[in-house]
């Protein structure tokens, strides 16, 4: 299934992409799609909708984040061997996590830069959302806790990040940092996510092009992982690191300003584009 939230923010409404990919009601079946929809049967009971039958939503739509924003948002850092070499720091031998401070956003909301912002930069991930909770969760269990994944752009300020002392969150946590969505497409779709191209433009010019194939932990590993450390919850997001690319990596190095357009996409998870705009107060984040 492609479940998604459709509507202005404070007022989207649940929706599933039919087998066209069009987008249909489902208001009559659930009342949205959070924790207790990804939880226990609700998923089960969703899939066994004759979709055909439900109301058809006409386009335009704005696309909110696929889950209600209410859970933890857990990354993982250099989880590609690439992005870890154009960075200069070495492959980690178990995951290196930190945590973004901000609300996920929808899919094509125009991403605010702070005031005075100097190193915006962009990261296409693979993000895990989690149905069923847990602690000590075995890797052979682990898609058993896994909802389904959606496409997340973990945006950065880097003079916040590795200029202002402290850790990484304070670079990764601007209203409007973590866009999610369009859709959460569920793991019976795509499984483990294993053999995924995943890629990024900044005006109409590829930056990011590779593979969830070169993951240095994969979908498995990541959740059982954290599940050390953390007590997953339904809806919790996982996002599962950026290949190379960033604008940090290249040379010269590269930042977004305002005016610039970033497109991302991952294989079966959907496509964002977002306008990059100056901090203004009265912009919706």
């Amino acid at each position: 299934m492609k479940l998604a939230r459709i509507g202005q923010p404070g007022q989207e409404r649940p929706a599933i992409l039919d087998s066209e990919g069009r987008l249909r009601d489902l208001s009559a079946h659930v009342a949205d799609i959070g924790p207790a929809t990804l939880s226990g049967g609700e998923l089960d009971r969703l899939k066994a909708l004759d979709i055909a039958s439900l109301p058809m939503i006409d386009a335009p739509v704005r696309y909110g984040p696929p889950v209600i924003p209410t859970g933890k948002i857990i990354c993982i850092g250099l989880n590609y061997t690439d992005h870890a070499a154009e960075v200069g720091l070495p492959v980690p031998t178990e995951p290196t996590v930190f945590m973004k401070g901000c609300r996920t956003s929808g899919a094509n909301d125009p991403i605010r830069l702070p005031k005075g912002a100097e190193r915006g930069d962009w990261e296409v991930e693979l993000a895990i959302v989690i149905g069923k909770g847990g602690l000590y969760i075995e890797e052979a269990d682990a898609l058993d806790h896994v909802a389904g994944y959606s496409l997340f752009h973990d945006v950065s300020e880097r003079s916040y990040q590795m200029e202002r002392g402290g850790q990484w969150t304070k670079g990764k946590s601007f209203p409007g940092f973590a866009p999610l969505g369009p859709w959460l497409v569920t793991t019976d779709e795509l499984g483990d996510a294993g053999d995924l191209g995943i890629w990024l433009e900044v005006n109409g010019v590829r930056r990011q092009d590779g593979t969830t194939r070169n993951l240095v932990f994969g979908v498995r590993q990541v959740v059982s992982y954290l599940s050390r450390f953390f007590e997953l919850e339904p809806g919790d997001v996982i996002a599962t690191g950026t290949p190379a690319g960033v604008g940090l990596g290249l040379k010269p190095q590269q930042f977004l300003k305002a005016g610039d357009v970033v497109k991302l996409g991952i294989d079966g998870l959907g496509v964002q584009e977002q306008q990059i705009v100056s901090w203004e107060p009265s912009i919706s984040s």
